[in-house]
């Protein structure tokens, strides 16, 4: 089950139901969108919300970093005490949602084909748990267990460890209504303020509201909530 990819909560408490839906941008690039994920997976896990207010976007950051004039791999523009803890930091935060975490071999990671097998996988919009479960265990392969989710090899094996069609997910990776849809979701990213990941969108009353950060859920579920 999706709780034994993560650990115990890291989630917020006390919040009243959200009343709106979340948008949760991501790429499995993104070490943030890793964390950022599991904090609202494990809030799933742990709450009674309805699972169909969060909306799993996947998009490809690095069509957004172009899109927003953003060099493609910021890390590697921190100055050396910024990057040292930012390295601290990612550890940190880790442990706090009890995610296994090293730093992979391969960085950065091309991941447009497990973006595309996860599209496939009907992972974008509402999700069920097998769906979420493969989300996070993409993520896990590449920010635990250092596999390369850039091989087709690798993406069908860990959709097969998700009771998916691995074979087929790749496949239809080189659909052309598969890469629309990685498209249109991106797009949408770039349309509602998005400019890195993960990135919670919430769709209440008026404007979109942005919050951009793995550590930034809780305040995006107050705003679910209509708290702020």
């Amino acid at each position: 089950m999706v709780e034994a990819l993560l650990g115990g909560p890291g989630v917020p408490e006390d919040l009243p139901p959200p009343r709106y839906p979340i948008d949760v941008y991501f790429d499995y690039s993104s070490p943030f969108a890793y964390l950022g994920c599991a904090r609202v997976e494990q809030w799933l896990t742990h709450s009674d919300v309805d699972p169909a207010l969060v909306r799993w976007r996947p998009m490809l950051l690095g069509a957004v970093f172009k899109q927003v004039g953003t060099d493609d791999v910021p890390l590697f523009k921190l100055n050396a005490p910024k990057r040292r803890h930012t390295a601290l930091d990612i550890e940190r935060q880790a442990a706090q949602v009890d995610a296994p975490y090293r730093f992979p071999s391969r960085f950065p990671m091309r991941t447009v084909l497990p973006l595309r097998a996860t599209m496939a996988a009907g992972v974008h919009g509402v999700q069920d748990v097998q769906g979420r479960r493969l989300i996070h265990r993409m993520f896990r392969a590449y920010w635990a267990e250092d596999r390369d989710i850039s091989d087709s090899k690798v993406v069908a094996a860990v959709c097969r460890e998700c009771g998916f069609d691995g074979d087929m997910l790749v496949a239809a990776a080189e659909q052309d209504d598969i890469k629309a849809a990685l498209r249109q979701s991106t797009d949408d990213a770039v349309a509602a303020g998005v400019f890195g990941a993960p990135a919670f969108v919430v769709h209440g009353e008026g404007e979109p509201q942005l919050f951009w950060g793995s550590d930034r859920f809780e305040l995006a579920l107050r705003a679910a909530s209509g708290l702020s």
